[in-house]
């Protein structure tokens, strides 16, 4: 587990100078001693912080090897939303719509960086889609375009695992997107990448099987903060995720999947199969 870490940082510090000249902070919230707290990731170490991430948050003077501590989700929301069909590629023979197809994922899907995706028995046919996640940091409520960007306070990496035949037959996506473990995000959150233009790319089992940049969204950032916040007042650690590219295929017990986002890393999860 500690090399696994250990490769995600690297792989961060190697991103970081690529991105952009601005200046990127990466938050992660992780579990050392028994302790679980949120701190800033600068390379191999993590400077601890205190209080709310989203309430100016204090360094406590300590740091940590990121080889010697747990990454955890990086965030618990409170709400999860999701937006369906956001890029042209993934549509098929279907016409885009005019607003964006919302739906919810459940808090208790979400899991972190190397937690098992866990399938029910019942679960056959279950897809990954990578994707960026919108990590909401004010209270948002009727949110002009112009000005829904300062809600956002960055942005982490998804797979919002679907069971595409409950997809099909279930009267509401409640088992099929929202089944515990189904909402992997992590490692980190990023803060000050231009969110509307970032690579998202998957692979299964190292074969990448996704791959697309975010200015190809159907409907930007900007557009979905806004457009949720008319009917839901979104707070502090609510996420959004902002929708998946190309085609999906199954995944089995035993594959690795990983969602890699520009400038915020590579989420890894295994699949197994649950009794």
């Amino acid at each position: 587990m500690r090399t696994k870490l250990a490769a995600v940082g690297m792989l961060l510090a190697v991103l970081a100078p690529a991105v952009s000249a601005q200046t990127v902070t990466r938050y992660v919230r992780f579990q050392a001693g028994g302790r679980v707290a949120w701190g800033i990731l600068e390379g191999e170490s993590i400077r601890e912080l205190e209080g709310n991430l989203f309430e100016a948050p204090r360094p406590t003077g300590a740091t940590h090897a990121l080889a010697g501590v747990r990454l955890l989700a990086p965030v618990e929301p409170g709400k999860v939303i999701a937006v369906g069909l956001n890029y042209r590629s993934h549509l098929g023979d279907r016409q885009p719509s005019a607003y964006p197809g919302l739906f919810a994922k459940y808090p208790t899907s979400i899991v972190g960086p190397e937690a098992d995706i866990v399938l029910p028995p019942d679960a056959n046919n279950v897809h990954y889609e990578g994707e960026m996640v919108l990590v909401i940091g004010r209270r948002a409520k009727d949110v002009p375009e112009s000005g829904a960007l300062e809600y956002v306070f960055g942005v982490t990496a998804g797979n919002d695992v679907s069971e595409r035949d409950w997809q099909r037959d279930d009267l509401q996506w409640f088992r099929a997107k929202a089944t515990d473990t189904f909402g992997p995000i992590g490692p980190v959150i990023a803060r000050g990448l231009d969110y509307d233009d970032l690579l998202v790319q998957t692979r299964l089992n190292g074969e990448t099987r996704q791959s697309e940049r975010t200015k190809d969204l159907i409907f930007d950032v900007a557009r979905i903060v806004s457009y949720v916040s008319r009917y839901v007042t979104l707070l502090p650690g609510d996420l959004i995720f902002t929708g998946t590219p190309q085609t999906t295929r199954p995944m089995q017990p035993g594959d690795v999947v990983e969602v890699e986002v520009e400038g915020v890393g590579v989420l890894r999860n295994r699949v197994v199969r649950g009794n």
